[in-house]
């Protein structure tokens, strides 16, 4: 009877330590279920705080750019600039119909309110720089604040700097095909363009045409 009793016992605590293991792993389910639903509700309130972060970034100031001017009439600014040499403007005139061989830019160079304005005249036959000018907005109108007059010189805004290019010249070059050119870097400071640094490059030459040998026969 004790045997029996025994083994009711075992059976009794088989059949009860079943149950438990039963309910715990629907209680470890359920507390599955119930991450999963946090962690997805988790997701979704994150959502709301993201966007507001971006929507804050987003509302930060940042700073305001150069304001460009409307076209100017750079022929006339040009021809009423005492600082440009009398032979440009003598020289500066209409190449087909009403076309003037000048080249117009606009750019932030000396960090004013407005764009300033980079001039090229160019020669008409075969677009040789002559004269390059920089003009800066002051109290409505524009200044002369830089110039190159020893052509062959063409000027253009790079990355906030005034970049220069004059080419070189050996004896004997043709126009069309100069030595080389040094392009020289200026940059605003202190009221005015100082150089910062310059390179000088070397074209290749070009073997002319020569008769070609006739092949052995």
């Amino acid at each position: 009877m004790r045997g029996l009793t025994g083994e009711g016992s075992a059976g009794n605590r088989g059949g009860i330590q079943a149950v438990i293991t039963a309910l715990a792993g629907f209680a470890a389910l359920g507390l599955f279920a119930s991450s999963c639903a946090a962690g997805g509700t988790g997701a979704r309130d994150e959502g709301p705080a993201h966007t507001d972060s971006v929507a804050g970034a987003a509302a930060s100031p940042t700073a305001a750019p150069s304001k460009t001017p409307d076209a100017v009439n750079a022929v006339r600014l040009v021809k009423d600039d005492p600082e440009v040499a009398p032979e440009v403007k003598r020289d500066l005139k209409p190449c087909v119909a009403d076309e003037y061989p000048v080249d117009v830019s606009y750019g932030n160079l000396t960090g004013g309110s407005a764009d300033d304005v980079v001039v090229n005249v160019l020669t008409c036959g075969d677009a040789v720089g002559v004269g390059s000018y920089v003009y800066r907005e002051q109290d409505g109108s524009y200044k002369n604040v830089f110039k190159a007059e020893e052509p062959p010189v063409y000027a253009e805004i790079d990355r906030g700097d005034l970049v220069v290019t004059k080419q070189v010249y050996e004896k004997g070059d043709p126009v069309s095909s100069p030595s080389g050119e040094n392009v020289i870097t200026y940059r605003w400071a202190s009221g005015r363009f100082a150089e910062e640094y310059r390179t000088h490059n070397d074209y290749g030459k070009v073997v002319g045409d020569s008769a070609s040998p006739v092949p052995a026969s």
